[in-house]
């Protein structure tokens, strides 16, 4: 189904057009929301609409809410088994129950998307490589597939701190929520990717912080010029292989005895996050691994325009998201001015910037 078709789908159930569009991008990309989401989306201010509509959910057994900690706002996952029919995904992850913290993921997931407007999101792996077959055949080999017919990269980008998506002008945009604990899943999330920008004519990868990572904008322009501007010679290649050999055949820590002072140079120039990637990729994948650090072609793409990085901090505190309740107890609603029952977590607001 297009989007379009969806959207129609989901307006038939007896919601309005604004309604039915975000219902079909929460339903496609989170599974859950907060108020001020709705709000933000619709242009409108929080208040009686906002309410009405999530009472709404509520009462047709569309959505469910949870209280959050400090009773400072409510969290509602939609999961109705009909809504999802309609839009023709029945067996949606999203359906499923979700853990606070991997609510508060998809929450932050979900204002990148609401403040990139005229970005078409894409919401399955499915869709992911199609559009890239779309672009060209040499792209779709970059996603290569299992027996199954599933392509682990396609799925990784269709994961809760990853998306795909087509801006207004038709250009390729690859975004990624950057977690406090997944600093160094950054490093590899662009190493991993690189085969398969390096043949997208333009594209922009968005970088995604919360508020309270804000500080490592910096650390994350680092890594990209170390991954992406800092292409490694040939011969810097070679003795990469060559040092890699020799420390796979020491105990780790170790250095070779009698001293090695070619071994000891290697240790000294080969050091950082960068180097110990290339090793693990090296000890699963062989020389050829180390191939796409050799490349020249994401450094001429972002010298020439064609690629772009851009960050987006999300500007709030997610951190009073947590459990407050046990599975059957009952609760206040403030959408529906009723009793409700919940079990888990999670809300807040924010206000998203892009800063250059």
């Amino acid at each position: 189904m297009t989007r379009e078709a969806r959207v129609v789908a989901i307006a038939e159930l007896g919601f309005t057009d604004r309604q039915a569009r975000f219902l079909e991008l929460v339903m496609r990309h989170a599974g859950v929301c907060v108020l001020r989401q709705y709000s933000a989306f619709a242009g409108i201010v929080h208040g009686q609409k906002t309410r009405a509509f999530f009472a709404k959910l509520l009462r047709r057994g569309y959505a469910t809410s949870y209280v959050c900690r400090h009773n400072r706002g409510r969290l509602y996952h939609v999961h109705h088994a009909g809504l999802y029919n309609v839009i023709g995904e029945p067996n949606s992850r999203y359906r499923r129950p979700v853990s606070a913290s991997r609510a508060t993921c998809r929450l932050m997931l979900l204002d990148a998307l609401l403040a990139s407007g005229d970005v078409a999101w894409l919401g399955t792996a499915n869709e992911v490589r199609h559009h890239f077959m779309a672009l060209s055949t040499v792209a779709a080999a970059a996603l290569p597939v299992d027996a199954e017919g599933r392509s682990s990269v396609a799925e990784g980008l269709c994961a809760d701190t990853s998306r795909v998506g087509i801006d207004s002008t038709g250009r390729t945009v690859l975004l990624h929520l950057v977690m406090p604990s997944g600093r160094e899943d950054f490093r590899t999330f662009l190493g991993r990717h690189v085969a398969l920008l390096s043949r997208v004519p333009a594209w922009t990868l968005r970088v995604v912080l919360p508020r309270a990572m804000a500080q490592a904008y910096e650390g994350i322009q680092r890594v990209v010029a170390d991954e992406w501007e800092t292409p490694l010679h040939p011969h810097t290649i070679d003795e990469l292989a060559w040092y890699f050999e020799q420390r796979r055949r020491l105990p780790a820590g170790h250095f070779p005895l009698p001293a090695d002072g070619r071994f000891d140079r290697a240790a000294i120039a080969f050091q950082g996050c960068r180097f110990d990637r290339l090793y693990r990729r090296w000890r699963r994948s062989g020389v050829g691994a180390l191939s796409d650090s050799a490349s020249t072609t994401m450094s001429e793409a972002l010298a020439s325009g064609s690629g772009r990085v851009e960050c987006l901090i999300l500007n709030h505190s997610y951190d009073h998201l947590a459990p407050v309740i046990n599975a059957g107890e009952r609760v206040l609603d403030d959408a529906s001015n009723g009793p409700h029952t919940g079990s888990t977590s999670g809300s807040s607001s924010l206000d998203p910037t892009i800063q250059p």
